[in-house]
C-alpha cells in the first residue's frame, strides 16, 4: 500500500508542531528538559512571593522568599505587594528539592515597616549576601511631617507607603543567622530621602553578581536608569561605575546581572514603556561604561546561571497570557538571546500576579527553578520546575 507523501508530509509537520508546543517554540534543541513541578511552601493564611535559591557546598538548598499575611482573609479584599507585615523567611532542601521544611526560619523583620525580594547571592567564600528594601506604612497625614532636609521635598508616598531604601544582609553560616544590615549609598544625582530625613539608600530586585576579579556588581535604581555599583570588600563598602542610561521612551527598573567567562558585564533588565520587552545590557570595561539593546522577548524578571558547560540558563516571568515560567538556554557570552528557543516551564497561571524566577544548578544534568505561583487567582505559593540539562 502506496501512502500519499504530500498527506505523509503534512502528518509530520502536524506531530513536529505538537511536540514543539510542548518544549519550545523552534525546531531548534531548547537546552533543557522540563522533569516536574514541586511546591517548596503553600499556607493559605500567607502570600508568599519573590524567592531566590542558592546551592550550598554540601549541596543543601535554600530558598529565601516573602511572605505576608493574606489580607483577603482579614477583610481587604485584595492584597498587595506592599505590607507592613510581609517579613523575609526561609527554608531548605536536603534532597535535592524533593522536600522542604514545613516551617519557614524567620531570615528578617524590618523594625520599621515591611521587606521585599530577598535577593541572595553565594560568594565565593561561601558566605551569602542578600539585598531587599522596604516599605513603611504611614497614614496620609504623616507624610508631610516627615523630616527632610531645608529646602527638600518630604518622601513621595505610593498610596500609604514611603519606600524606605535598600538593604544587604550576610550570613557566615549558611543562612542559619545574618548579621545587622549594611546600608548603602544614594546613587549619585538621585534627591530622595528616607523616613528619616536620610538620603534613600540604594535599592533594586534582582541577583548582583561576583566577579572573577572578587569584585560585586549591582544594578541600583536611578530616576528610570540604572547605576552600576561596585564593590571590592563583599559588600561593606559601595562606589559607583557606570550609569545604563534609559531614554524618554523607556525605564529600567529590576535587573540581574551576570558575568561571562571573557569578563563581560552583563544585565538582564526589566522594564516599562517598552511592550514588557527584555533589555540586555553589556559592560567590556568591569562596569564603567554600557551599552543596551532590545532583546528580543517579553517577560520580566530575569535571572541567569551558569550551567557546568558554560552555557547560560535564562528564567523569567510571563505574565501574558498564558500566564506562567519560561525559560532559554544562552551561549556562553550572552549573545544570542532573541534566537534561541523558549521553553514553556508553565502555563497553567491564574492571572500575572506570578512569577521572578530564580534557578541554581544541582548536577551536571539538573536544574531547579523557583518562583511564586497562583492558580485561579488562588493562595500564592512558592513552587519550584526540576529541569533537564541537553
Amino acid at each position: 500500500m502506496k501512502f500519499n507523501q504530500t498527506l505523509l508530509g503534512g502528518l509530520l509537520l502536524l506531530l513536529s508542531g505538537t511536540f514543539l508546543h510542548a518544549g519550545s517554540s523552534t525546531a531548534a534543541s531548547p537546552g533543557i528538559r522540563k522533569i516536574e513541578d514541586i511546591t517548596i511552601y503553600r499556607n493559605d493564611d500567607f502570600y508568599s512571593s519573590f524567592p531566590s535559591i542558592i546551592r550550598r557546598p554540601d549541596g543543601e538548598l535554600l530558598v529565601a522568599f516573602r511572605r505576608a499575611p493574606d489580607r483577603r482573609k482579614l477583610g481587604n479584599g485584595e492584597n498587595s505587594h506592599t505590607n507592613p507585615n510581609s517579613y523575609l523567611v526561609s527554608v531548605r532542601s536536603k534532597d535535592s528539592g524533593k522536600t522542604w521544611t514545613p516551617e519557614p526560619q524567620l531570615l528578617y523583620a524590618h523594625p520599621f515597616g515591611g521587606s521585599q525580594d530577598p535577593c541572595m547571592v553565594q560568594l565565593s567564600d561561601n558566605s551569602i549576601l542578600c539585598t531587599s528594601y522596604g516599605w513603611a506604612l504611614l497614614a496620609s497625614n504623616q507624610v508631610n511631617n516627615l523630616k527632610a532636609p531645608v529646602g527638600a521635598r518630604p518622601p513621595t508616598p505610593i498610596g500609604q507607603y514611603v519606600s524606605m531604601g535598600g538593604y544587604i544582609l550576610r550570613s557566615v553560616d549558611g543562612g542559619h543567622s545574618w548579621q545587622p544590615p549594611i546600608i548603602p549609598p544614594r546613587p549619585e544625582g538621585v534627591t530622595s530621602f528616607g523616613i528619616f530625613g536620610e538620603p534613600r539608600p540604594a535599592l533594586n530586585r534582582g541577583a548582583l553578581c561576583e566577579g572573577k576579579d572578587g569584585r560585586l556588581y549591582w544594578a541600583v535604581t536611578s530616576s528610570g536608569s540604572l547605576a552600576m555599583f561596585i564593590s571590592a570588600d563583599k559588600g561593606l563598602t559601595w562606589t559607583e561605575g557606570g550609569l545604563i542610561k534609559a531614554n524618554s521612551e523607556v525605564s529600567f527598573n529590576e535587573t540581574s546581572v551576570y558575568e561571562t567567562p571573557k569578563g563581560d558585564i552583563v544585565a538582564f533588565i526589566r522594564t516599562a514603556g517598552y511592550n514588557d520587552h527584555l533589555v540586555v545590557a553589556r559592560s567590556t570595561d568591569k562596569g564603567k561604561t554600557f551599552t543596551w539593546k532590545d532583546g528580543g522577548i517579553q517577560g520580566h524578571p530575569y535571572h541567569a546561571v551558569r550551567l557546568p558547560d558554560k552555557r547560560v540558563l535564562l528564567v523569567y516571568g510571563y505574565r501574558h497570557k498564558p500566564y506562567g515560567i519560561r525559560a532559554r538556554v544562552l551561549d556562553a557570552e550572552c549573545t544570542d538571546v532573541a534566537s534561541v528557543p523558549e521553553v514553556i516551564l508553565r502555563d497553567d497561571g491564574g492571572g500575572g500576579d506570578l512569577g521572578y524566577p530564580w534557578a541554581t544548578v544541582l548536577s551536571k544534568k539538573r536544574a531547579l527553578v523557583v518562583y511564586y505561583f497562583n492558580k485561579a487567582n488562588g493562595t500564592r505559593t512558592i513552587e519550584s520546575t526540576l529541569v533537564e540539562i541537553q
